[in-house]
């Protein structure tokens, strides 16, 4: 008994020297690679620090952001919800014509764009309306190619036809209609309304949903887009994203996280690499409950296309880190915060946001850096595929017959 308590104190002191030796060796890479001024953090998943430096100051984290608004988002709406856009009427349609208005009710789809529009127009055309008499008239929050519509003004022109020929084609590869040979355009006015606005009773004519959230929010992730923010609109605006990022990090660290906006071009965001860490993992644990994982919702370096494709992609390394970059000026903010699956200590998370560095010099220390984490960790690739659809095939828009629109059910 004897030998083997002593064994086992053997083992454990072996251990504890190993992962001193290793946060030792973290630490060095984090002061002499990134800089001894630079905020660092790298977290393993059983809590355990393996580095930390200027973790707790809070700086600009640039699209990092978004990784807050991207919980709020799951936590408000689910993985899998479709946001909802209805077209109806309150007239007929005679001869080609909707002798009445088009009637657009939106519960504030963020990615409605030229495309979808143009899908659209492809059910309006199958239903035989070439020409609608009445108004275009809008209900909801209706947001169009990443601006706020409240008239349908843009979603008209769209309707009529106005969109780059890379939109048509997009939806043509996808939605092969034997009906329309050529770019569905609708015209508005020149004709004779037969009905008064809401003379007749009002009937659904197409539904158009969006692709899931999930997909929607990966797509905007991959390319750090900063036309994010209508996202952080649909989350319930700036403040209730930081509220709801306060509320998933212990109270000491409350104070290091200040949004501005949901997207990373606020100049007052701030986050310090602890927090940022913590809400990757709160981010995870909400997928976790769904059934996905960080790389359903977050791009793989050297598989997605976007701000990781062409980084930490060399031999061994594509697809062992998970991401979301992060840049504010030429010579101001540059982040990356991530995650990296190993076999012995399960998924190790890490975030690196540099200030004051040119921003090329900042990713080139970010890659050094993590290079090392794949070094001295038992690293494995991400189990994930990805999805090369387009969006708009993601989408659907679907004649419906009906007396109330699905929006306001």
């Amino acid at each position: 008994m004897r030998r083997l308590i002593a064994a086992l104190l053997f083992s454990l002191m072996g251990a504890s020297a190993a992962g001193s030796a290793e946060r030792a060796s973290f630490a060095a890479a984090a002061r002499t690679i990134v800089g001894a001024t630079q905020g660092v953090y790298v977290e393993a998943a059983d809590g355990t620090e393996l580095a930390s430096q200027v973790a707790a100051l809070p700086v600009h984290p640039a699209s990092v952001s978004k990784v807050p608004t991207t919980l709020a988002l799951i936590r408000k709406f689910g993985c899998e919800h479709r946001f909802t856009t209805v077209f109806a009427t309150n007239g007929s349609i005679r001869d080609g014509t909707l002798e009445g208005d088009l009637i657009v009710e939106s519960d504030g789809d963020p990615f409605f764009v030229d495309e979808n529009a143009l899908l659209v127009a492809e059910r309006l055309h199958e239903l035989g309306i070439a020409r609608v008499a009445g108004n275009l008239r809008t209900r909801g929050s209706l947001t169009f190619d990443w601006d706020s519509d409240p008239e349908g003004t843009r979603l008209r022109q769209a309707l009529l036809g106005n969109v780059p020929i890379a939109a048509w084609e997009s939806v043509r590869a996808v939605d092969s209609s034997p009906l329309i040979s050529q770019l569905p355009m609708l015209q508005f006015g020149g004709g004779q309304a037969a009905v008064a606005a809401d003379a007749l009773p009002e009937r659904t004519l197409v539904v158009h949903r969006s692709q899931s959230l999930l997909s929607m929010a990966k797509a905007l992730n991959d390319y750090s887009n900063n036309i994010f923010k209508p996202f952080a609109d649909a989350a319930g605006g700036a403040a209730n994203v930081q509220a709801l990022a306060q509320s998933m990090v212990p109270t000491a660290m409350r104070s290091e996280i200040t949004l501005g906006d949901g997207a990373g071009t606020d100049p007052s965001n701030r986050l310090s690499p602890r927090a940022a860490v913590k809400l990757l993992r709160a981010l995870e644990q909400e997928l976790t409950r769904a059934g996905h994982s960080l790389v359903d919702i977050l791009p793989v370096a050297g598989i997605d296309d976007g701000t990781l494709r062409q980084r930490l992609d060399g031999p061994g390394e594509a697809g062992r880190v998970v991401g979301k970059t992060g840049t504010f000026g030429d010579y101001g903010a540059s982040a990356l915060v991530g995650a990296v699956s190993t076999s012995d200590r399960g998924t190790v998370y890490f975030a690196i946001l540099n200030h004051g560095i040119p921003v090329p010099e900042a990713r080139r220390r970010q890659d050094r850096f993590v290079r090392v984490l794949l070094s001295n960790l038992h690293t494995q690739v991400w189990t994930y595929e990805r999805d090369t659809r387009p969006a708009i095939a993601r989408a659907t828009a679907q004649v419906i017959t009906g007396t109330k629109s699905p929006a306001s059910e």
